[in-house]
Formats: C-alpha cells, sequence, structure tokens
C-alpha cells in the first residue's frame, strides 16, 4: 500500500442536452442521471446509487482484507446496500445505510469469529467513515459448497 495521503480524481462532464459523463483516467466512462425520484429516467448511475453501490463495495473490500490477514476461510460474501435519503433541518442527506450481509463458507461455521470480522470491516470502511448516516447490519451465515 502507499503512503496517505492518497489522492483520487473524476470528472463530470454535463452536455446541452443534460446527459452527464463521469470519468477517471484509466476507467470506462459511465454515463449518469438524475434517480426516477428526482424526476430523472431511472435507467442509468445516479449520484445517490453509486453512494450506495460504494458503501456495498468498500465494506466487500474491508471485510477481504481483513479475512485474508486473519486466515479466515470463506467462500462468498454479498452485501445488499439500502440508503435512506431525507430531510434534516431542511437539508437534503442520507440518513442511514441499511447493509444486509450474506457468508458463505465451505466449511463449518465460526460464527463468533465471522461476526467479529464482519463487524471490523464495518468499522473499517473508509467510504461509511467518511459519511454522517448511520450503518446498520443484519448478517446470516450459511454452510455449503
Amino acid at each position: 500500500m502507499q503512503e496517505f495521503p492518497h489522492h483520487y480524481r473524476a470528472a463530470a462532464l454535463l452536455d446541452s442536452e443534460g446527459r452527464v459523463a463521469v470519468s477517471s483516467e484509466g476507467l470506462p466512462t459511465l454515463d449518469t442521471a438524475p434517480p426516477r425520484e428526482f424526476g430523472g429516467p431511472g435507467d442509468r448511475w445516479s449520484p445517490e446509487t453509486l453512494l450506495v453501490a460504494a458503501v456495498a463495495d468498500c465494506f466487500l473490500l474491508s471485510f477481504r482484507a481483513i479475512a485474508t490477514a486473519s486466515k479466515f476461510d470463506w467462500h462468498s460474501l454479498s452485501c445488499e446496500v439500502e440508503g435512506t435519503l431525507d430531510k434534516v433541518d431542511r437539508v437534503t442527506q442520507f440518513t442511514a445505510f441499511h447493509l444486509t450481509i450474506h457468508l458463505k463458507t465451505a466449511n463449518e461455521v465460526d460464527v463468533v469469529r465471522a461476526d467479529r470480522l464482519i463487524r471490523r470491516a464495518e468499522q473499517s470502511c473508509l467510504i461509511s467513515n467518511s459519511l454522517k448516516a448511520e450503518s446498520h447490519l443484519d448478517i446470516t451465515y450459511e454452510v455449503g459448497s
């Protein structure tokens, strides 16, 4: 890992017809639009869905790093996130992220250990740590191949 601070760059271009293209060097460009809730078409990524996806992605990558360092065997991990957007003191903001976690292992699950690693991943997620909203976890475990 590189030393801190890290710097990340992205750009967005709005054309006269209302289309937005989000880009970052070396990455594919994403076409975005407002979500249906704000009058958008609902068929493209929006800033809101990108943020919610970033919470899920960061949680999974944090778990992978922690599980690897802890030599914890697992088969798959899914994370569905529902972000709640609301008004607080007349300011629109995300107020909560509800994460539904499903951990599948090929071996008998050490539930106490798995739970500890999942909670460490939640605490380590730099995206969630950078946001004001609360996070809530619902976790299920499954043993199978």
